[in-house]
């Protein structure tokens, strides 16, 4: 049964002005194109289906919005990374990224999804420095666990709250063997309730070439 029984597809945006009522409450879901995004929505949603995903990365190139329940969303953002499109496409969804976390006041949080076995990119921290700059809280879902053994895993996962410093939550999750999957669930209740912490101040590791990086 799916946890989110009346969840459904709103729209899709390829421009500001597409996007839905700015009221309510929503989490955003971003991350590179091959690091399981649309997996590790399906699952915590328990809707087969509910986000497009294929062998090919980059499958998500629009903005989607989903209605979870009344007044809270699901938005589903472009990967970023390997999509074979034009660098006019890829300058075209930076700058529609930019616009959505700079004017959307009913972003309530956002779902970082990273690969443990790459840990943290440029593209990634440009979304937390994005977050930090509108107080907008950050929990990272480091995916495909089950690919680790559990010590490979556990090492991955504190590295990676080494790096982050307090700017973000973190935990291992796997749409595979769903690992972490409560506590996931856990944490977008939070995020669209408002019980998460916003993003900190402290100091982490934001890289300058972060800001150049294609999405894709």
């Amino acid at each position: 049964m799916s946890s989110f029984p009346d969840a459904e597809f709103l729209t899709s945006a390829f421009r500001p002005e597409q996007f839905p009522p700015d009221r309510g409450a929503e989490v955003a879901f971003a991350g590179r194109s091959n690091a399981g995004k649309s997996s590790a929505i399906n699952c915590i949603v328990n809707r087969r289906g509910f986000a497009r995903t294929g062998k090919q990365p980059g499958r998500t190139q629009l903005i989607n919005f989903f209605q979870l329940a009344a007044g809270r969303r699901l938005v589903d953002l472009p990967g970023y990374g390997y999509a074979r499109v034009s660098r006019a496409l890829r300058e075209h969804w930076r700058g529609l990224l930019a616009d959505y976390f700079e004017t959307r006041e009913s972003l309530a949080g956002l779902m970082l999804v990273v690969d443990l076995r790459r840990g943290l990119g440029d593209f990634d921290w440009q979304m937390l420095d994005w977050c930090r700059d509108i107080g907008c809280p950050v929990h990272l879902l480091l995916t495909k666990a089950d690919k680790l053994k559990r010590q490979a895993a556990a090492a991955a996962l504190v590295q990676a709250r080494r790096e982050l410093a307090g700017a973000a939550s973190a935990q291992l999750f796997s749409a595979v063997s769903r690992q972490g999957l409560e506590p996931a669930r856990e944490a977008l209740a939070d995020l669209l309730a408002g019980r998460q912490k916003k993003a900190s101040d402290a100091e982490y590791r934001g890289t300058p070439e972060a800001k150049s990086t294609g999405l894709g």
